[in-house]
């Protein structure tokens, strides 16, 4: 089983094998939520792209105290999950490194950050390559992470004000050379305007053969 889910806003769990990768679980005050904080099952890591409040590092805290399973994010993020009882792994923009039998790398974002500074995540595991943007502007280093690790699916934001909008999102695509974009960081609140019609029409009218996979929240897709 390869399947990824959307919990909204920038909120994913992958399901590979038996493990399972949460990426920035923000759960509690998502008003897209599809699921409670308190059902929702833990996962073996929980990826963490910064602080910002709407993106689960204290929801991920909690899960790992509760209900098991590792943090991980900049090294800052790390000790301050760590100080607050969560198992946590602390790293810093580089190469691929090891968490219960998965292969994580954190990447350059554009974005802001009280502790520390924002990261995307390139995800390795089953045989496949992930990358997730978190939240962050279009900067030309997405090139170089194309280049390295070969992400065949990526999550990118398209929401606008805060991070890329469709315009930024599509040249990012084709940066990567990734094969499938999953939207994401968008219809959560009235500034995010960028839609995944948006994204797929940008798409078409640059030629990439990509695949813009649409999730409305707590709908999955098999990757």
């Amino acid at each position: 089983m390869r399947k990824l889910t959307w919990l909204g806003h920038s909120a994913f769990l992958l399901e590979i094998g038996n493990k399972r990768i949460a990426f920035d679980p923000w759960l509690k005050g998502n008003p897209k939520a599809p699921i409670s904080l308190g059902e929702f099952e833990g996962a073996d890591v929980y990826l963490i792209t910064h602080d910002h409040g709407d993106h689960g590092l204290e929801d991920a805290i909690q899960l790992s105290k509760e209900k098991g399973g590792t943090v991980v994010g900049i090294v800052e993020l790390s000790d301050y999950a760590e100080e607050r009882g969560a198992e946590a792994v602390g790293a810093n923009v580089g190469g691929l490194f090891e968490v219960h039998g998965i292969e994580i790398a954190l990447t350059q974002a554009v974005h802001s950050s009280t502790i520390g500074v924002p990261v995307g995540f390139i995800v390795k595991a089953g045989g496949l390559t992930l990358y997730h943007a978190g939240d962050t502007g279009l900067f030309p280093g997405m090139a170089l992470i194309g280049e390295f690790f070969s992400p065949r699916v990526v999550m990118v934001p398209i929401g606008g004000y805060y991070t890329m909008g469709p315009f930024q999102a599509a040249k990012c695509i084709e940066l990567l050379g990734a094969e499938r974009a999953i939207p994401m960081h968008w219809g959560t609140f009235p500034v995010l305007k960028g839609t995944p019609e948006e994204l797929k029409e940008r798409i078409r009218m640059t030629g990439l053969d990509v695949e813009v996979v649409k999730l409305l929240p707590g709908e999955s897709a098999e990757i």
